[in-house]
């Protein structure tokens, strides 16, 4: 059989599936969640043994350490992820929610109401963990799953599925709401991409390229996710030690997130107080900055920044950094390099807060807090699929209710149009 034999079979599989899963009462969801979750963990060591070569074949390839962490499981790791399933089994479901509902003067009953999506797609990079996450919230949420990881992590993520499949052969779900992808070579991933009619949805997952690559591919309606070129703004009414304490920890308590800090823009009027701390206190945190003339101004260390630097997602203990004469420059300049994901305004000045919020057109803003903020978890729902930065169906942190569509239903006492 051809590999795009083998994908057909699987997504008309899973098509199949979805038809089952999308009216089933949140009880037989939860269970089979917990059924997942138990199957991951008695069965950690044949997850960790596969994972491993994995892991060696990524060494031999000269990956680097710190993405070959991203891909290592242990039994710990194993059980963190599981724990995760269960987390998701304890949260609400969307499905069958009333979104709206009126009488309206002829005495139709109608409503709005949430229901699944159908099946997801879904294309990754490196972690298996998002092997399992995608599959328990897409399940949840009512709707089957293609998972397309990897092929760094193709080993891991068979055995991840396959554990899950099997799982949930004891439970009301059908197994087949979950599968593999076939195939490691870009071809499969392209067997997805066009797989309309088939796939209702595509999520992309990973750096830049990948999502530009899916989004540009794809015939399959696509949600694009992750790219964060986010920047903090220090206003002229700034305090501070507090814009100090944001910054930091918006670029360097984890710099390899979408959510991290990647531009600074400090206005004049301020740069004289707050650039020299901001410059060591960044230096201080292992930061490199790559500031504009101005900037270099006030720090021996900083390197020129080019154009490049202020479109730039670095993922790493890089910044570029502007002075900018006003409020308004600074929004032109995120309206000009950013991505659409999280943009912070640091200011005492309610009015000024105000207008950036206004102006900004981003799926998140944030005033006086970190950028680090934008995400599901933090949001309080339990769990994201990803952080969206378009602004069709879904905008920032993907939670369970982003998975899903709606459907107007209307009931009459034989009613007919005159």
């Amino acid at each position: 059989m051809s590999e795009v034999e083998d994908f057909l079979k699987v997504a008309r599989a899973a098509k199949e599936a979805a038809t089952v899963l999308a009216p089933l009462p949140r009880a037989p969801k939860d269970l089979a969640l917990r059924a997942v979750a138990d199957a991951l963990v008695a069965r950690a060591a044949e997850i960790v043994e596969a994972n491993a070569a994995d892991v060696d074949r990524a060494r031999a390839a000269g990956v680097s350490e710190a993405m070959i962490d991203r891909l290592r499981l242990d039994v710990g790791r194993v059980e963190k992820i599981a724990a995760a399933v269960r987390e998701v089994a304890e949260l609400p479901d969307p499905v069958g929610e009333v979104v709206r509902g009126s009488t309206l003067p002829n005495g139709l009953e109608l409503r709005q109401l949430r229901v699944p999506l159908g099946v997801i797609g879904i294309i990754y990079e490196g972690r298996p963990n998002v092997t399992v996450d995608a599959a328990a919230l897409c399940l949840k949420s009512g709707n089957a799953v293609l998972l397309r990881g990897s092929s760094s992590a193709y080993s891991s993520n068979a055995v991840l599925v396959k554990i899950m499949q099997e799982a949930l052969e004891g439970t009301r779900v059908p197994a087949a709401a979950v599968q593999l992808v076939p195939g490691q070579t870009r071809e499969s991933a392209k067997h997805l991409m066009r797989a309309r009619g088939l796939v209702d949805v595509l999520i992309p997952r990973g750096g830049a390229s990948l999502i530009n690559s899916v989004v540009e591919e794809s015939t399959v309606p696509v949600i694009e996710t992750g790219v964060g070129n986010c920047h903090v703004y220090v206003d002229a009414d700034a305090d501070i030690e507090t814009a100090l304490r944001i910054l930091v920890n918006a670029k360097a308590q984890r710099p390899s997130v979408c959510n991290a800090a990647e531009t600074l823009l400090v206005h004049a009027e301020i740069a004289e107080a707050f650039l020299p701390r901001a410059l060591t206190a960044l230096k201080d945190a292992g930061v490199t900055v790559h500031g504009d003339e101005r900037v270099r101004a006030y720090g021996a260390d900083v390197v020129a920044a080019t154009e490049e630097d202020f479109s730039a997602e670095y993922l790493s203990l890089d910044i570029a950094a502007a002075v900018v004469d006003s409020l308004d420059d600074a929004v032109r300049h995120i309206r000009t390099y950013g991505s659409g994901h999280t943009d912070a305004i640091i200011t005492r000045s309610q009015g000024a807060a105000r207008r950036f919020v206004a102006s900004v057109d981003s799926a998140a803003v944030t005033v006086n807090a970190s950028t680090r903020f934008t995400d599901g978890g933090e949001f309080g729902f339990g769990a994201e699929i990803g952080i969206s930065t378009q602004k069709l169906h879904a905008r920032g942190p993907m939670g369970l209710p982003e998975l899903t569509s709606t459907k107007w239903v209307y009931t009459g006492d034989g009613h007919i149009r005159g």
